[in-house]
């Protein structure tokens, strides 16, 4: 690989550069560099570049070379769009590792890499940015133009642009008024950006004298109230460069009339002003928090592990003060002025650990999530490259940030599956990417659980990681007692109130009569999972999926929760035209519906999807939680993943068998990793809390493990059940999917693929088969799965192997329709 740093080529040396495009192609493409440019190019840059008839797209450099390719005529890059890369070394190593290891092309890891906003193609939006003023006439001529025709048409394509100018290079441009916030750019124009604006307060310039000032407060002589105002901007200004309103506002406790009063006397002038979304308030540090004996002990251990450049899995028990030990950990990592990921499963904790370690470390820490719209992670991005922030924390696409200087990496509760993206490709495992960037930039890792994955703690047994355990909860504070309601007696016994068994019913009233919280788990969103008729038995199936459509009563409609297809409810069966419609199930929805007729006067919410789909919906039900607004709180797995709530004394597990009787190897380990994190929400601080499980099956051995803590049981049974059956860690899964929208031909073209691959890899290849959900999106499915031995056998061989059997697949006309879908380590 051929690198510029020093721009130390000739003018005339004729340069190529291979580029990465964000397209799903097999190959990077080789394009001319103009010898202008030869000076300003750089690997890891962004570049515009046509490629096919027509379209023009953002692409990155990934190789200068002096060898012009072979097979076709290289044509120019059209512009460099940065001034330095935008892209690292140990980036672009890794994008390769990902495209190879999760059987992807590289473009498609560059789409999931990039935020939107830097990846300017042919059918990129742009729109005016009508919330920021500016002067116009400090615009360039061809910049004027481009802002005049988005005053007379809402929003242009990249190819509008084109035909407004009269030119190809117009993406700098569209560049330059997007970085002066004239424009925004945009892939999906429901998710606008608007910059963040704060107003200031200023004091008009003639009362700067004391003497001025004087005649001020003798002037508003007969208004108390605007006088205590300004006396409280003026003590604001003295300690502040810059006083907002709403910080004056909650200072002075005035009243919004006194406040104009002052305006429109011209004394106080306001000034709208851009801010960063992510400058945090001034934060008081918290210092010299001290650990327990054996939290000290604990990272003791962890410290010899680093020492040994091993990762390490620290198996800590719910509430055992594992975050305390990430803090003083994250402490020494700043001390060497290196950069820490902190990895965490759901967007739900970030909100919680944000307020956390913002106590700790103020300013340093930056936020990268999906909910953040493309300009903010374009934000975040570059903060990230100049080494701005020391502190990431941030969901599963926050490893694909430019880390200047990595020195530790943190994966928080690492067993979860939300770690693992499943659509679209790149199918990457977080977790597992994470111990390979920790290689990239000879990062020490730390992989944390209550509940590790069976495949972290088998590398931990088997030496490849460093063990460390935690197997008491900090301050003495004893593990919730665990009681199983048996839902098949409560039946017998006609003593179940609705979903709710008399035990969880009578536990729930104690712990509202003593003003404590609740927290009530049912994996299953919605109001009812299914309606039936009770005459001929017709369920209402969505018809792009082959499933059946769950009610959602806060629209009273029907949704399916595989495409987003709604259909109207029914109240007579359109089969057979019965009234007979009864619902079967209940899902969160319904769970909070029926607490507001047992519990008139609990303050009821829900955490799922639904409820949190807007972006700061999961931050306002945790801040509601933890402030005790609300009194029961009913959720999905969201609310087992790490939250820490203080009054939270009783927790309801209302379906423990849907888990449990799930078709997966997993289902056991998944099962004892719900319920027992889950449970640990319950007595964190104060004392013991309880959790009451409902099951058909109350002697599960599952359920015993949980109630007496028992993972190494979980474990044990786990592998002499894997080891028989050829499933991880003992075997490497990869699932191969056929879509096709015929049913016929997905069956053929399947067969057909399956065959080759018998006879490359033998019995190792199982099916082809349908999997539960035959048809999703219109697109019928065939599954193959390969089960491949982790010991003496070449996965990258396997992979090759895998490769030229697609390859040949669609050599052949009639598998051309078919979709094929990999997954590396599928579950």
């Amino acid at each position: 690989m051929l690198k510029l740093h020093n721009g130390d080529y000739n003018d005339r040396v004729t340069l190529f550069a291979e580029v990465i495009l964000p397209l799903a192609i097999s190959r990077n493409y080789t394009y001319r560099v103009p010898h202008e440019l030869n000076q300003q190019i750089r690997v890891g840059q962004r570049v515009v570049v046509q490629f096919g008839k027509n379209k023009v797209y953002t692409a990155l450099v990934n190789q200068l070379t002096t060898d012009a390719p072979t097979l076709y005529e290289a044509k120019y890059i059209i512009s460099i769009l940065d001034d330095m890369p935008l892209i690292t070394e140990n980036q672009l190593r890794m994008w390769q590792w990902i495209s190879s290891y999760y059987m992807c092309y590289i473009g498609e890891v560059m789409n999931a890499a990039l935020p939107s906003a830097m990846k300017l193609a042919s059918e990129t939006k742009v729109l005016l940015n009508r919330d920021h003023t500016f002067d116009k006439s400090l615009l360039t001529d061809k910049e004027y133009l481009v802002v005049d025709a988005l005053e007379i048409k809402d929003e242009l394509s990249i190819n509008d642009i084109m035909k407004v100018l009269g030119q190809k290079l117009v993406m700098p441009i569209v560049k330059s008024l997007n970085e002066k916030q004239i424009v925004l750019v945009s892939e999906e124009l429901n998710n606008r950006y608007k910059p963040k604006f704060e107003t200031f307060v200023q004091l008009h310039k003639a009362y700067n004298r004391p003497e001025q000032l004087k005649e001020l407060f003798q002037l508003l002589e007969r208004a108390p109230k605007q006088v205590d105002l300004l006396m409280v901007y003026l003590h604001l200004s003295k300690i502040k460069s810059s006083v907002s309103k709403k910080e004056l506002m909650e200072e002075s406790g005035a009243s919004a009339a006194a406040f104009t009063a002052l305006v429109d006397k011209d004394i106080f002038r306001i000034e709208k002003k851009e801010v960063s979304r992510f400058s945090e308030p001034e934060i008081e540090l918290i210092k010299n928090y001290t650990l327990s004996v054996a939290q000290e002990s604990a990272l003791t251990e962890i410290l010899q592990g680093f020492t040994e450049n091993m990762p390490v899995l620290l198996h800590g028990v719910t509430a055992s003060g594992k975050t305390q030990i990430y803090i003083k950990l994250i402490e020494d990592c700043l001390k060497t002025g290196k950069q820490t990921l902190y990895l965490l499963p759901e967007i739900a904790l970030t909100a919680q650990m944000i307020q956390r370690l913002q106590a700790y470390f103020g300013d340093n820490v930056g936020v990268y999530h999906s909910k953040y719209n493309d300009n903010e992670r374009a934000e975040i991005w570059q903060k990230t490259l100049k080494n701005q922030y020391k502190i990431i924390l941030g969901a599963r696409s926050s490893v694909f940030l430019p880390f200047a200087d990595l020195g530790l990496i943190i994966v928080d509760e690492e067993h979860e599956t939300s770690f693992k993206q499943f659509d679209p490709a790149p199918r990457y495992n977080a977790r597992d990417t994470a111990l390979y960037l920790s290689h990239l930039h000879g990062a020490k890792i730390i992989l944390g659980s209550a509940t590790p994955s069976v495949e972290s703690y088998f590398n931990a047994t088997s030496g490849r990681y460093k063990l460390v355990s935690l197997v008491e909860r900090f301050g003495g504070v004893q593990l919730p007692e665990i009681q199983v309601a048996d839902l098949q007696q409560e039946r017998k016994q006609k003593s179940m109130r609705s979903h709710f068994s008399s035990l969880l019913f009578t536990e729930m009233e104690l712990a509202l009569n003593k003003k404590e919280q609740i927290i009530l788990f049912q994996n299953r969103r919605g109001y009812a999972p299914m309606l039936v008729c009770g005459t001929c038995g017709f369920t209402p199936k969505c018809i792009n999926c082959d499933i059946s459509l769950t009610y959602h009563k806060h629209d009273n409609k029907l949704h399916c929760h595989y495409c987003g297809f709604k259909e109207e409810i029914f109240y007579r069966c359109p089969a057979c035209g019965s009234t007979q419609v009864e619902q079967k199930g209940f899902g969160t929805e319904k769970i909070e519906d029926e607490l507001a007729i047992m519990f008139p006067s609990a303050r009821i919410a829900r955490m799922d999807l639904d409820s949190t789909r807007s972006k700061y919906g999961y931050q306002q039900l945790i801040n509601d939680f933890e402030e005790r607004k609300i009194d029961i709180l009913v959720g999905t797995q969201m609310v087992t993943k790490g939250l820490d709530f203080e009054n939270v004394s009783l927790i309801g597990i209302l379906n423990a068998d849907a888990m449990l009787n799930y078709p997966d190897f997993r289902a056991f380990e998944r099962s004892y990793q719900l319920m027992t994190q889950v449970s640990g929400r319950a007595g964190r601080r104060n004392s013991r809390g309880k959790v009451i499980v409902q099951s058909n099956q109350p002697s599960h051995k599952v359920i015993e493990w949980v109630m007496y803590n028992k993972y190494d049981l979980l474990f044990k049974a786990e592998l002499a059940e894997r080891s028989g059956f050829q499933y991880p860690p003992f075997f490497r899964l990869i699932q191969i999917d056929i879509k096709n929208r015929d049913l016929n031909q997905v069956s053929e073209s399947a067969e057909f693929l399956a065959k080759d691959l018998k006879l490359q890899l033998g019995k190792r290849v199982l099916g082809p088969e349908f999997p539960l959900i035959v048809r999703i999106r219109n697109f019928y499915i065939k599954t193959i799965l390969i089960k491949v031995e982790r010991e003496n056998v070449s996965i990258g061989k396997v992979k090759q192997l895998i490769q030229a059997a697609i390859e040949r697949f669609y050599t052949q006309k009639e598998n051309r329709n078919s979709l094929i879908k990999i997954d590396v380590d599928p579950y």
